[in-house]
Parts: C-alpha cells; structure tokens; sequence
C-alpha cells in the first residue's frame, strides 16, 4: 500500500489528565438560559436549566469562554479576530506565526496554534484572512490557489488556507452535588431552587424607572467540577497545567456568568483532585488494571495548588516519562 506524500499525520493521543473540583457560588450567579414566556410581573433573565430535572446548572462553554479570555489577557494576546456587536478576541489563524488582515493597511501578528499558549490548549479555527511567510507557506503547502503576496514587516508574506487546531482542554458542564440540590429543593423563593433578584434602572435624564427581574443560582451552591486536558506534546504539559491553574486562581477574584460589575458571580474551588491515565493504561482497562480512582495529587484550594505546584509538576513529569 502507498501512502500520499500530502498525506497529514494523526496527533499523538500520550494520555489525559482529568481535574475534578468542587465549585462554590459565593455570592448569587447568572448564566442565561433560553427563551421562556414572559407574563406579567415574571422573570426577564432566567436562568439555564437542566431540561430532565430542571436544575440549574452551568454550561461548560460559558466557564472555558471565560478562562480562555483570563488566558489571553493574562499573555497580552493581540485581537486579530472580530466577533458580533464590534467585539473583537485573539485567535490563531494557523499551526504557524502570521498576520490577520484587518483591513488593506492593516496587520495583526499571531502566533501559530503549534506553540500558541492560548489556542493550543482551547482550539482555534484557520482563516481566509491569513497571511504567512511565503517560504513557510510553501514549505507547509497552505499557499492560498491564486493568492497575492504582500510585504508585511520587510519579509514577503503570501495568503494562505490557514488550518484548524482542535483543542487539547474539554471542560465539562457543571451539575449541582446531590447534598446541594436536596438543600435547594427546600428553599422557599417562589421560584425552584434559585433566588429572585429586583433590580431597578433609572433613567438619567427623566429620572424614570426601569425594573426588571433577574433569575440567580443562590449563595452557597456547589457543583461539580471537571476538566480534562489531552497531552499531545510532552515538553508543553508543564505549562499548560500552569497556565490553566494561574487562570482559575483569577478567576475566582473575577467573576462568572452575567453581571459579575454589580456582585453576581463570585466562586471558589474545593478539594481539587489530579488523575491521569496514559495510553497503556487505556488499553489495560479491560483487565482491571487501567483504572484512574486514585487521585496521582489533592489539594484543598487554589492557593494550596499554586503554592505546591512544584510538587503536582514532579508527579506529572514522573507519569509521563515513566
């Protein structure tokens, strides 16, 4: 059998760390749900709810979204990519350094997914806007059919196809703990196990009011929390790990969900726990032999996290070269 010449190779899957955590809602918490009726004197913001039990519970889109944004702000990355409503994020257009064409005249660099600390760990999509050395451009064979070529920085770029990067970190939806949902299921708001939260504007010119009423997750909720990262290169783990950790650490001085300016959203992590299963393990599962129950590290809090890291890192180095 011949194989292409263009033919791409697979990532290496070398195996998937998994953190679970607790996750605390430490003042009242908003993260939407879908359209409902509106009656007279009803909610104007619930919340997102499980469509089984009706709980309230918080999407793991909304909680990477967030710790991707700490991540970019946290390493100054350049917007380069424009959103809806005139927002505009950072993203790598390709696997290698570039510009995203703004506009005719303007350029912004980017640094390729391959090495990206951002979009190597939470994805990125290519773009038509893409613009890569031309030797590199060529050599990677993502020379655009037709594509100009410009000078940007005095070295000459051409267009290109730039390539999606799948991400390395899933995060997954955060359902309430069964002690905090039995707790929830008693409370009496008039509302089933979240809070009611009046807000009023006032106009600042005719002084006129504008209530509303806005749907949280109280004060005291727990969920459970779950991460897992896959190791595709052994040399990037480290940091990575770090940089995840740094980013929940401002997290929990930031805010989730909506409204985080007028106190909604504060959270903290509980009683983190650190699995790890590498490929043979995987394949050993059958015999009994692959199980992850055993947490490799614990700790208690954030705090407790960062200032052992040193150590959690030994046992990840020892796991993945062992």
């Amino acid at each position: 059998m011949t194989v292409s010449s263009t033919q791409k190779p697979q990532k290496p899957l070398l195996g998937k760390f998994r953190f679970a955590s607790t996750l605390v809602v430490e003042t009242g918490l908003h993260i939407g749900g879908g359209n409902e009726t509106l009656s007279i004197g009803g909610l104007d913001k619930p919340v997102i709810r499980d469509p089984l039990t009706r709980h309230p519970y918080l999407p793991g889109s909304s909680i990477k979204g967030k710790l991707r944004s700490i991540l970019e702000r946290l390493l100054n990355k350049p917007l380069n990519r424009q959103g809806s409503r005139d927002t505009y994020r950072y993203e790598s257009d390709d696997f290698v350094d570039g510009f995203t064409e703004i506009s005719s005249d303007q350029f912004v660099p980017f640094q390729g997914a391959r090495t990206c600390e951002v979009s190597r760990v939470f994805g990125s999509t290519g773009s038509n806007k893409c613009w890569i050395e031309t030797k590199l451009a060529r050599s990677e064979d993502i020379l655009a059919p037709n594509g100009n070529s410009k000078i940007i920085d005095g070295v000459e770029h051409s267009q290109a196809i730039g390539r999606n990067s799948p991400a390395r970190l899933i995060v997954r939806d955060c359902h309430l703990t069964d002690e905090s949902a039995e707790e929830l299921k008693i409370i009496d708001t008039g509302l089933y196990m979240t809070e009611w939260k009046f807000e009023n504007g006032i106009d600042r010119v005719t002084a006129a009011a504008n209530p509303r009423q806005v749907e949280r997750v109280p004060r005291g909720s727990k969920f459970n929390f779950e991460m897992v990262y896959t190791v595709e290169d052994e040399s990037q783990v480290e940091q990575d790990l770090k940089n995840l950790a740094i980013a929940l650490a401002i997290l929990e001085d930031d805010a989730l969900g909506g409204h985080g300016s007028r106190g909604y959203g504060k959270i903290k992590f509980e009683n983190f726990n650190f699995f790890y299963r590498d490929v043979k393990q995987y394949q050993q599962i059958s015999s009994g032999s692959g199980s992850d129950r055993e947490p490799i590290e614990s700790r208690k809090n954030i705090e407790e996290l960062l200032e052992n890291f040193g150590s959690l890192n030994d046992k990840i180095q020892q796991r993945l070269y062992t």
